[in-house]
């Protein structure tokens, strides 16, 4: 591996002598239009802007314009700051448009070089941002730079943790946006929950710099951002409504013709069809349960999600059986693999039914947060038309920005030679004798007034080392990285003569330590390492503290072999070594074949992390492919884009999924074509009998039933029109929105489940990644299913009133109180039928629509209160028309 790397290392190296040199010569040619720049007044420089937006709309590139926009800012920054950008800040700006990495040292001016191609990009119109580590360095980048942007005619903003939703549109509403990885990322994934386009903030994806780019990239990569909310409802109802239906009786349908109520004709409380894993509640059980639960109305919309409750619990009762489809190990509920037999580990039925099932039996209900909304780091950027990033340490980790991100490394000469002195690590046999040493070191370079900073990699060994500072008298700080703007100020102050600061490795990043008055005198600010963190460039980094802009300075590494990553890597070596010259405890070695092992074993947990990291991401790509498609589809809705075409699609796709269930047998006369018919008057109400399609094909049926189907589509509309013009397609993105989303978020949870359980399957000698690659697929198109069945069936059963028009054509109203909950208040049908529960679990095929699934009580109360007892009432789509025209009564009085 190693070899590898350094193969690929060097392969990465070629040709940057001559990149150097163009960027070089670039720079210097910026230089050349200086006194252009100079002559004009502060309106005509920031009319500027004005000029490059037209040209790049009459044509030219932001390249083109690249000499000029750079000049620009550098006037901007010498009118507005009396600072004058280097060569090397303009070096390093034009890698940063080219969307590459430029390695700038500590001290380089990166808040400046970064406002380069932030302007450049955002002379196309587009926001772009900036990314930095922490809410403080944001705010203070954004504020800082504000006169250049002012001067120049462009908008700054920055968002921050916790600001309210306007303030935050405004951020975005700029030219140019400063924030952390985490904010925007959330406010990526919080726009894709929002229902209108109203509570969209970002502005797209075009152009980004980030800054500290190894840490955000690379250290924060490891854990994906999530959006949790607490689960819907609580697990004590589950509970109640498996008491409730235990005490019901129920009968198998037997699939009669439309028209019959089956529970009221037996007498049971509900039915049920084993072969397709449905049920239909009665009017007796509706009625006992509201007793039970003293609610007046259950299909009320304020109900919606006890419809759903009730259809679980009596699946539960009636069609998923303990040892058969289910085992109970360690009091938790466990699927059977119908197929195998053996436990699905990590899988969940969807939809509440897991739930229901672990009511039934007393166990407890596993009611964890839920997941609304997630996406890795680095997918996130993965977004961006352009993605570029700057630190003073990347070139150690540029393998993974290459092959992750398309990222190469540029490293920028600085600006003034570097003159610290890097001095070789010490290395103790024990921590004891290490921590006595730079106690020592401490101290001595205390009393003569040279400020030091210690560098430990954890808090816990902050703690110990101020301890022992305290009680040797000495003053100091200690900063662990937990109050950004106190971090800020402790940090800038590390240079003053006689200043002791411990920190944590990383705390401080972005913060420039200025040196006092005859801290030069004294060899600048020395910098003392107590540990190797695991990552080279981490260590190079506490060293970059030192020694900015030629400043004098010092830096020194005391280590172990106790120490972690020597211990765990190279410790016996280190012992070998240090026994064979019998040195004792306290005296240290400072060979360079140690620090060679140390750097070694650097590389070694380099590449670990990088597997893993790289790991995580194989995991979310199979999720990003899935989170693209169901965005794509909010947006569409958002942007109030006509779906009746999407929707007859999916009539279509149903009706042929619903069919197949009931036509799977191999011979037509095995096939139970009344329950067919049942099935489908549940999902649209439809007027073809039994006797039209005995005899034909599957393919027949499909086109008999999908043309009544449509039909009846267009006397919805019809119907729906007549309130509002426009109303039906609202209608229907309404739908699509509540039903996509629902079933999202429950695809998020199994997908996590699915996740959880799947690396057993190493056991089997099978690729965990390669069997949740093909599960995720195959539970994706179940979803796809599940979501176009759920609309199809809602759209038709869906009763609006003139009240729910008004909330429907207005997307605001889709919202509560700036929440990303649904109006509850309208679409009584619609929103009982959405929330009945369609299908069986995610885990297995989803089940098509089928008779009682949504019909049993939802049909009954949002169609059947509407029939009026007349012969023509009673009258099939697909009958003769009573009025003796010979032809069909959908194509004649029915139309």
């Amino acid at each position: 591996m190693s070899q590898q790397l350094g193969g690929f290392e060097k392969f990465l190296r070629v040709g940057e002598g001559r990149r150097l040199k163009r960027l070089k010569n670039q720079a210097e040619y910026v230089g050349t239009l200086e006194p252009e720049f100079e002559a004009l007044s502060d309106d005509e420089l920031a009319g500027k802007t004005a000029e490059f937006r037209q040209r790049i709309e009459n044509g030219e590139t932001p390249e083109d314009l690249l000499f000029e926009a750079y000049a620009a800012v550098r006037e901007a920054f010498k009118r507005t700051m009396g600072v004058r950008l280097f060569d090397v800040q303009l070096m390093g700006g034009i890698a940063l448009h080219e969307g590459d990495i430029a390695e700038m040292k500590t001290g380089e001016g990166k808040t400046f070089v970064a406002v380069q191609p932030l302007y450049l990009n955002a002379l196309s119109g587009n926001n772009v941002h900036l990314v930095t580590v922490n809410d403080y360095l944001a705010k203070r980048d954004a504020e800082w730079t504000k006169p250049v942007w002012d001067a120049l005619g462009m908008r700054v903003g920055f968002i921050q943790n916790m600001m309210p939703f306007a303030e935050r549109r405004i951020a975005y509403e700029s030219d140019v946006t400063y924030g952390t990885n985490s904010e925007f990322g959330f406010d990526y994934l919080r726009d894709n929950m929002a229902v209108s386009l109203d509570g969209v903030v970002q502005r797209g994806h075009t152009y980004a710099i980030v800054d500290e780019v190894d840490s955000i990239l690379i250290d924060e990569a490891r854990t994906p951002l999530i959006i949790s909310g607490e689960p819907e409802t609580a697990a004590q109802t589950y509970y109640d409504f498996a008491r409730v239906v235990k005490a019901f009786e129920g009968i198998q349908s037997k699939g009669v013709a439309k028209g019959i109520d089956e529970t009221e004709e037996s007498g049971a409380d509900f039915t049920y069809d084993e072969k397709h894993k449905t049920v239909s509640p009665g009017q007796a059980s509706i009625d006992k349960v509201e007793r039970a639960l003293r609610v007046d109305n259950l299909y009320d919309p304020r109900n919606v999600q006890l419809v759903n409750h009730l259809t679980q619990a009596l699946k539960a009762q009636a069609l998923y059986h303990r040892d058969q489809d289910y085992v109970v190990q360690d009091g938790e509920v466990k699927i059977v693999d119908e197929f195998t037999g053996r436990i699905m580990e990590g899988r969940r039925w969807s939809e509440g039914l897991h739930q229901a099932i672990e009511a039934k039996e007393g166990v407890r209900i596993q009611e964890e947060n839920v997941t609304l909304a997630t996406i890795t780091l680095q997918n996130y950027f993965r977004l961006y038309d352009k993605l570029a990033g700057m630190t003073g340490t990347a070139k150690t980790e540029e393998k993974e920005f290459v092959e992750i991100y398309g990222l190469n490394v540029v490293e920028i000469p600085t600006n003034v030679p570097v003159a610290r002195d890097d001095r070789n690590d010490f290395i103790f046999k024990t921590k004891e004798a290490k921590f006595d040493a730079v106690l020592a070191d401490i101290v001595a370079r205390h009393e003569v007034g040279q400020p030091v900073l210690v560098g430990t990699i954890d808090v816990e060994t902050s703690e110990y080392l101020s301890q022992l500072l305290q009680r040797h008298g000495v003053p100091h700080n200690v900063l662990n990285a937990k109050q950004h703007e106190r971090e800020a100020e402790i940090i800038m102050d590390a240079g003053e003569q006689g200043a002791v600061t411990i920190a944590t490795n990383m705390a401080g990043r972005g913060v420039d330590i200025k040196l006092g008055e005859g801290v030069l005198d004294l060899g600048g600010l020395y910098v003392l390492g107590t540990e190797r963190h695991e990552a080279r460039r981490i260590d190079n980094q506490l060293r970059g503290r030192s020694g900015r802009q030629g400043d004098s300075g010092e830096s020194r590494y005391y280590l172990s072999g106790q120490d972690q990553v020597v211990r765990l890597f190279a410790g016996d070596r280190i012992y070998n070594i240090m026994d064979r010259f019998k040195l004792p405890d306290d005296q240290p070695m400072e060979a360079s074949i140690l620090s060679k092992q140390i750097e070694n074993a650097q590389k070694k947990v380099e590449e670990q992390n990088f597997v893993m990291r790289k790991n995580v991401l194989k995991y979310d790509d199979v999720m990003n492919t899935q989170r693209q498609v169901i965005y794509e589809q909010r947006r569409r809705v958002l942007e109030g884009e006509d779906l009746s075409g999407d929707v007859k699609e999916w009539i279509g796709e149903v009706i042929e999924s619903v069919v197949a269930q009931h036509t799977a047998a191999e011979f037509q006369e095995e096939w139970d074509l009344a329950e067919l018919v049942t099935a489908m008057d549940a999902l649209y109400g439809t007027g073809v009998s039994v006797d039209e399609i005995d005899g034909l094909d599957r393919e027949a049926i499909v086109d008999e039933f999908v043309e009544d189907a449509l039909d009846a589509y267009g006397d919805k509309e019809q119907e729906v029109e007549q309130m509002e013009p426009g109303l039906m397609r609202s209608l229907e993105r309404y739908l699509i929105l509540h039903v996509v989303d629902t079933r999202w978020r429950e695809h998020l949870d199994s997908m996590d489940y699915l996740r959880e359980g799947v690396h057993l399957r190493a056991m089997a000698q099978k690729d965990p990644l390669v069997e949740y690659r093909h599960e995720g697929h195959l539970m994706f198109q179940e979803l796809g299913l599940a979501i176009r069945e759920e609309v199809v069936s809602a759209i038709f059963h869906a009763q609006v009133t003139p009240q729910d028009a008004q909330v429907l054509q207005d997307t605001d109203g889709w919202e509560e109180d700036g929440d990303l909950a649904y109006e509850h208040q309208s679409l009584a049908g619609a929103d009982a039928i959405a929330a009945a529960g369609m299908g069986a679990a995610t885990p297995a095929p989803a089940a098509a629509v089928a008779a009682g699934t949504v019909g049993g009580g939802a049909t009954t109360v949002a169609t059947q209160t509407q029939r009026v007892a007349s012969e023509w009432d009673k009258v099939g789509r697909n009958d003769p028309c009573p009025c003796g025209s010979g032809k069909k009564y959908k194509k004649c009085h029915g139309a």
